[in-house]
């Protein structure tokens, strides 16, 4: 849905990365190169940046229940 403020595992702060890091990846860099220039080098960071989902939009198409 929409990216943790925090990591699970380790509490670093890791919402401000996401968007930086999908722009990396769609202009071509390799996801390592990313997270190196963006500062993530534990792997619990790295899984909740890369498994995250973005669903908001798809759920945004759908009225509110009553």
């Amino acid at each position: 849905m929409i990216i943790p403020i925090r990591c699970f595992s380790c509490g670093k702060l890791i919402a401000h990365i996401y968007e930086p890091y999908l722009e990396m990846i769609e202009k071509g860099e390799s996801a390592e190169k990313a997270f190196k220039q963006l500062g993530i080098e534990r792997f619990c960071c790295k899984r909740m940046i890369i498994s995250n989902v973005d669903l908001i939009d798809d759920l945004l198409k759908f009225s509110r229940l009553q």
